[in-house]
This record gives C-alpha cells, structure tokens and sequence, in this order.
C-alpha cells in the first residue's frame, strides 16, 4: 500500500470539503486516516489449524458480544456491534480465542455485514467440519447513522447457518435463547 499517497489522497479530500488541513487540530489529519485505513485494509488472517482435540464433547460451544469493527463498502463509514457464534464439534475443538480472531479478521477491508457473517460461518464450517455453526452479527452502521436516514440507534441483525444449525431446529432455538436470554 502507498501510505504517502493515501495521505496526500486524504489531504486532497479535506482540501475539497473546504476545510483548514493547517490548523492546529487538523494538521496531522490525513496521516491519521491515511494510518487507520491502510491497518483495516491490510491482510489479516484468522489461524484456525489451532485445536484442541478432545472427541467426548458433544456439545453446543457458544462465544458471545466478541466486538468487532469494520468498514461499510459503500459509503466508507464504519460500522460496529457484536458477533455471536455457535458450533457444535465433531472432531475439533478450537481455543476459543479463535473464533475472536476469526471476526477480527472477516471484518478487514471494506465490507457488508452479510459477507462477514457469511464469511464467519464458511470458514468455521468448512475448515473446522463441525456438525453445525451459526453466526449472528448485530451491528449499528454509521451510513444509517450519519447520513440518509439518521436512525441512530438502529442495529441491522445477520445470521448464517449451516448443517445441524439448519437442519435442527432446536439446536438454533438454543442458541438464540442462550444469547438473547441473559440480556
């Protein structure tokens, strides 16, 4: 990534939006966001090869409210809520710092909220081969926020599921009981 030319490129924008990029709070502006944007556009994986085997577990593991940011594609405004995820193992059982890590790194680059959920649950599924997963992403997004419909205080809700999750009802109601329960 060119830093100089993000910089200048943000440099360029501020000076279009008439704004004073020599003052004092805004001097170091395009550095910063020339910064922030090449960390959230740069590569970042989520290392899953990582399990602990252990073939007596049957049951549904569940990590809640992991945090997460990322980037709306459309309008370049971030947008920020909350990961739940649910597995049920069938050989593998991660640490459950992955999982974290797996959000962390679906929300990298410029996104919609329906692909890093997709892209949460493919991953699992298809490289921890659990029986089922399912991922819902609550998230308020700053283009509903700042511009268009100024819902502050809206969240936009995504789920995936995949194997038992589909397929077994029940399964999915525990899950959904089990994160919005205790609330």
């Amino acid at each position: 990534m060119d830093k100089e030319k993000a910089e200048q490129s943000v440099r360029e924008l501020l000076l279009a939006l008439d704004q004073d990029v020599e003052s004092e709070g805004m001097k170091d502006t395009p550095r910063r966001v020339a910064d922030m944007l090449i960390e959230q556009c740069s590569e970042g994986d989520a290392e899953l090869d990582v399990t602990f085997k252990q073939m007596t577990y049957d049951g549904m593991v569940i990590v809640r409210d992991v945090p997460f940011v990322s980037f709306c594609q459309h309008h370049l405004l971030p947008y920020f809520g909350r990961a739940h995820i649910a597995y049920i193992p069938r050989k593998k059982v991660l640490g459950i710092s992955k999982l974290a890590r797996l959000v962390y790194a679906s929300g990298k680059g410029f996104t919609i909220q329906e692909s890093v959920s997709e892209m949460i649950a493919n991953r699992l599924y298809n490289e921890v081969e659990p029986l089922g997963c399912m991922v819902v992403i609550e998230a308020e997004h700053g283009c509903m926020t700042l511009r268009g419909a100024k819902a502050v205080g809206s969240s936009t809700v995504t789920s995936v599921v995949r194997g038992a999750f589909r397929d077994v009802p029940a399964a999915r109601s525990e899950f959904m009981g089990l994160i919005v329960g205790s609330r």
